[in-house]
């Protein structure tokens, strides 16, 4: 038995979540919205609350749109127009992401332009955004991590070892 005090419940707390009927739209689409809304500022308000949940570049967000039932026009002008008022804006996301990413992980410049570039960010601002790593720090990120992986490889011969050790940087 339990005595536990009627106040105190130790279930889960129950969550309340939008369940997508099998024939209606999907949550947060422009689908979802009233027929009667302007689809560009349906698009802008979906935008909106995309950007409030996570920053995006401009082509992350521009494929949310158009994913969510913006038609691609629409979902072309509503980036453009965030972009100009500073709302998206990749050159401060892709600093961002790099410092972050860097100091985080520890991810070498290479991996980091593969990222940048895979999220649409154009090269010259992924350039820019990679001069935020600096040789000094990118070496003892480096030096770290193999401090870490040699105990696994000590019983190696040493060219194996090595070949594993340099593989993995």
């Amino acid at each position: 038995t339990s005595h536990r005090s009627p106040s105190t419940s130790y279930a889960r707390p129950v969550t309340r979540r939008r369940r997508r009927d099998a024939d209606g739209p999907t949550p947060g689409s422009l689908a979802d919205l009233q027929d009667d809304v302007d689809p560009e500022q349906a698009a802008r308000s979906i935008a909106l609350r995309r950007l409030t949940a996570a920053p995006r570049t401009a082509v992350e967000l521009r494929d949310d749109l158009v994913s969510r039932g913006v038609d691609p026009e629409i979902a072309d002008g509503v980036v453009e127009r965030f972009t100009e008022v500073g709302l998206v804006d990749d050159r401060a996301y892709a600093a961002m992401w790099v410092q972050s990413r860097s100091r985080t992980r520890g991810l070498a410049r290479s991996v980091l332009r593969q990222e940048l570039r895979r999220k649409g960010v154009a090269d010259a601002e992924v350039t820019d955004a990679l001069l935020l790593v600096d040789d000094a720090g990118e070496r003892e990120q480096a030096r770290r991590l193999v401090e870490r992986r040699v105990p696994s490889v000590h019983r190696l011969e040493p060219a194996a070892r090595e070949r594993r050790l340099v593989g993995m940087l």
